[in-house]
């Protein structure tokens, strides 16, 4: 019974003095390295807020139905997809291109998922967060605001690269749509300075560096060859949405990819 007694008074680690110093001044440092993250993704990903602008116009948006589509629906890729299908098909394209759009956003719903935890933890006051943080933290989960939280060491560190990441993008990516668009507009014609090619090689290079496994590039491959056959025959927009079946059809069955032998 002693011991017992004994081993209940004692002492846990030791939550104050230097140790206490130590690792508060890391979590200073994680923080800041958050920041930083955040800072220099979102600016380098805001630029490309310019292009999606101009070729908006070219697509046959007007200047404010293009900064409102980046005001509400604020996903690069779904952005670039849906005037890519309007630039090559127009008005009549409209379903299909909204329906490609769509599918790319699924993405966000996983990101969601995922950074629920780390968004909605109890703040140090231990209130948690409120409904307008849920909905605004919805609003700002994207690629580059969950790659950047999860590439943190600590819980508080991704939160911050989260907020920081993503409020960044979002100001600068809705500033640099309306300078883009502005361009496209004082350029008149944009077809004649082939801005009506640019939508597909923009979205070629947001998807080039996800094309490192074997199973992804057999994807690209395959879709590339099932899109090029129906679309002399499907009208624009529905080769995109045909050709998807395929990344159905490799995940479906795990094709092609790589398991450890024994």
């Amino acid at each position: 019974m002693a011991e017992e007694s004994e081993s209940l008074a004692a002492p846990g680690p030791d939550l104050s003095g230097p140790a206490a110093a130590a690792a508060a001044a890391d979590d200073v440092d994680a923080r800041r390295s958050a920041i930083r993250d955040g800072f220099a993704v979102g600016i380098a990903t805001a630029v490309y807020g310019i292009s999606f602008g101009a070729l908006a116009v070219a697509a046959g948006l007007d200047i404010w139905q293009t900064c409102f589509l980046s005001l509400v629906m604020f996903t690069g890729g779904s952005q670039f997809a849906l005037v890519g299908v309007l630039a090559s098909g127009g008005v009549a394209a409209g379903g299909s291109a909204i329906a490609t759009a769509a599918m790319l956003g699924i993405r966000n719903v996983v990101y969601g998922m995922r950074m629920k935890p780390v968004v909605e933890a109890p703040r140090a006051d231990g209130r948690r967060a409120s409904i307008w943080r849920t909905v605004a933290a919805a609003w700002l989960t994207i690629d580059e605001s969950t790659a950047v939280a999860l590439a943190q060491s600590t819980d508080r560190a991704a939160k911050v690269g989260f907020w920081v990441t993503g409020t960044v993008i979002f100001i600068g990516w809705n500033l640099t749509t309306f300078l883009g668009a502005l361009i496209g507009d004082a350029l008149g014609d944009t077809s004649a300075w082939g801005l009506d090619a640019a939508a597909a090689a923009a979205f070629l290079g947001l998807l080039w560096p996800r094309l490192k496994r074997v199973q992804a590039g057999a994807v690209a491959v395959a879709a590339a060859i099932v899109a090029t056959i129906t679309t002399p025959v499907l009208m624009p927009g529905l080769p995109v949405l045909v050709a998807a079946l395929v990344a159905v059809v490799v995940g479906w069955f795990d094709l092609f990819s790589r398991r450890p032998t024994a």
